[in-house]
């Protein structure tokens, strides 16, 4: 049956499958422990960061100077204590141009009211990394008991800005989560937290995103008629105080009553916004879609691995107007590999391909572009019974 599979999606693919060309893998974790929840980001020189956690919780991050072709020895965030690891949930790192870093995770809650309920904390650094104060709760009011699947991003006056998914609700009867927002401001810390969307798929991982133009944009599985749960997008051009209402990016009408565990993708650039998504509804596995007109029509969706297993997508945009987009799917319980396109701004694909061998075990990627044709992905590798983030430049089609 597995090989079944694998022939049906090589027929689907054969017209633009070509291997990527990369370089050497590199191992940024600890190998005596295990590690997971690769996150990627800048730093406020422009220098490349990714971070990720070990057990048991402690998260860390490695600089890279020269665009991912090296990196710096891991440092420790040693504030963060009990940092759950969780690759939907993971750990995220903010680089301010004040000079202040703001790493923010998750930890359980153990609230007998939700047996999954965590809570978000997060720490600041005011010297670039040097020192770290003392982590606070990302939520102060006491009705708040579950907070996850948060997203940070940075707003063009150097705040950063955070969305985040809560147990508070108008209605507390109806299924899913409110999506909330904050920002920092003129106090230390996040302030002028309000809810910005109701009835959202309350185990997906959300998705913010600030534009070239100073928009914010916000997209999450939404709860719909309270069956289907589908990707929505909205988009504030007021710094995040109000949105416009969510919109489905795809009428996938998936009907499902639990939690997929996978949250969407976005990115813009000239040739509009970009999204990436995994549903089981009209077709499964992971596919794809843009919009030219900021959110209000969306292309019709293209499947880009039709393996239900195919999930956690990821995108990011390039020179040229190109969008790279990758993801993890899964033939069999024993493996699982990472698939990568490359997309021209109007959709087309260049090429695509994996970046890891079908027979090994890596998920959970994250990517950056990284220098001229070129982009850096990050990843969760499993070897044996350790797991360790890695990371490889890949090289693109000039």
């Amino acid at each position: 049956m597995r090989y079944g599979i694998i022939l049906i999606f090589a027929a689907f693919t054969a017209c633009t499958t070509q291997p990527f060309s990369s370089g050497s893998e590199i191992i940024l974790s600890d190998t005596s422990r295990n590690a997971s929840c690769a996150y990627m980001t800048r730093d406020a020189h422009g220098q490349l960061v990714i971070s990720w956690v070990e057990e048991p919780g402690h998260l860390m991050y490695a600089v890279s100077a020269d665009e991912g072709k090296s990196f710096a020895a891991a440092r420790p965030v040693p504030a963060a204590i009990g940092v759950q690891a969780h690759a939907e949930n993971m750990p995220k790192l903010v680089f301010r141009p004040n000079g202040e870093v703001i790493a923010m995770y998750g930890v359980q809650s153990n609230d007998p009211r939700n047996k999954y309920a965590g809570k978000v904390f997060y720490t600041r650094s005011v010297d670039g990394g040097a020192n770290w104060l003392p982590a606070e709760p990302l939520v102060k009011d006491t009705a708040s008991y579950d907070q996850r699947y948060f997203d940070l991003a940075l707003l063009p006056s150097g705040e950063a800005a955070v969305i985040w998914l809560d147990n508070r609700k108008p209605d507390p009867k109806k299924e899913g989560s409110t999506v909330y927002l904050a920002t920092t401001g003129r106090e230390p810390g996040f302030q002028q937290e309000h809810p910005v969307a109701e009835t959202a798929c309350q185990c997906c991982r959300t998705v913010l995103y600030v534009d070239e133009q100073g928009a914010v944009h916000a997209a999450f599985r939404d709860i719909i008629h309270d069956t289907i749960r589908d990707m929505v997008h909205m988009v504030s051009t007021d710094r995040g105080r109000t949105f416009s209402p969510p919109v489905r990016i795809s009428p996938d009408n998936w009907a499902i009553n639990g939690c997929p565990h996978t949250g969407p993708a976005l990115v813009k650039n000239k040739q509009g916004l970009h999204f990436a998504w995994f549903t089981m509804g009209g077709g499964k596995g992971v596919f794809y879609c843009r919009s030219v007109d900021n959110g209000i029509t969306y292309t019709r969706k293209e499947n880009i691995s039709a393996l239900p297993t195919a999930k956690h997508p990821q995108l990011t945009a390039l020179q040229q107007d190109h969008v790279a987009l990758v993801w993890d799917e899964a033939a069999d319980t024993s493996s699982s590999r990472i698939g990568m396109q490359l997309k021209d701004g109007a959709g087309k694909t260049i090429r695509a391909g994996f970046i890891t061998p079908a027979a090994g075990y890596a998920n959970f990627p994250v990517l950056k572009p990284a220098g001229k044709q070129m982009v850096l992905v990050a990843y969760k590798k499993r070897e044996g019974m350790r797991e360790k983030v890695c990371a490889q430049l890949v090289q693109l089609p000039q």
